[in-house]
């Protein structure tokens, strides 16, 4: 898509308007922070345009970056067991992260390119309307939450989805102890996307 203005301008409520194509294309051509400059792709989600459950990461990793697709790197086989545990369906989530870049040598993004990628990542969250939204670690909640969050307890957002803050995959792999744990805030939330048709 080509368009006439520098996507630096576009606002959130333009993004909306567009569409998940739109979005996409944008994002494509998004030079908005320097994360673009050093990306071989820029990754724009995974999953169902019409999921009960939305993931929120934190950006993309190498793998990421190379396939231009969220989690499909070790951290990826760990949600991978995740969503298995979760009884859910391939059609029935979709995975997004807070930026669309990789920052160099897997940093975590900067407060300012949170903000810079927030337009996207809140016009994707409400063209995917899901019922649940489910943040993969602090950073994650950093770029979408005003107050902090407790683990895995569910909160309702003022939109009336249920929001709820998990351990990121990749805290997983190096902490496999928080496993369990992880599987016990499932449990106890477990009817929040197995009751919604």
């Amino acid at each position: 898509m080509s368009t006439d203005r520098n996507t630096a301008d576009i606002t959130y409520s333009e993004l909306v308007k567009l569409g998940l194509q739109g979005i996409a294309a944008n994002i494509l051509e998004c030079e908005r922070c320097q994360l673009n400059e050093n990306a071989t792709n820029k990754v724009i989600m995974r999953g169902s345009e019409r999921p009960k459950v939305l993931f929120i990461g934190e950006a993309p990793g190498k793998n990421e970056d190379e396939a231009g697709i969220p989690f499909c790197g070790r951290a990826g086989k760990i949600l991978d067991e995740l969503l298995d545990y979760m009884d859910l369906e391939e059609n029935e989530y979709a995975i997004i992260n807070t930026v669309k870049c990789r920052p160099p040598n897997n940093r975590k993004p900067t407060h300012k390119e949170l903000k810079t990628c927030r337009p996207f990542l809140l016009a994707q969250i409400e063209l995917l309307d899901p019922e649940v939204i489910i943040l993969l670690g602090t950073t994650a909640e950093q770029a979408f939450c005003i107050s902090s969050l407790n683990w895995g307890e569910a909160v309702i957002t003022p939109e009336g989805k249920h929001l709820m803050k998990l351990y990121h995959p990749a805290a997983l792999l190096y902490r496999r102890s928080l496993i369990e744990q992880q599987k016990k805030m499932i449990d106890r939330n477990r009817d929040l996307w197995q009751k919604i048709q």
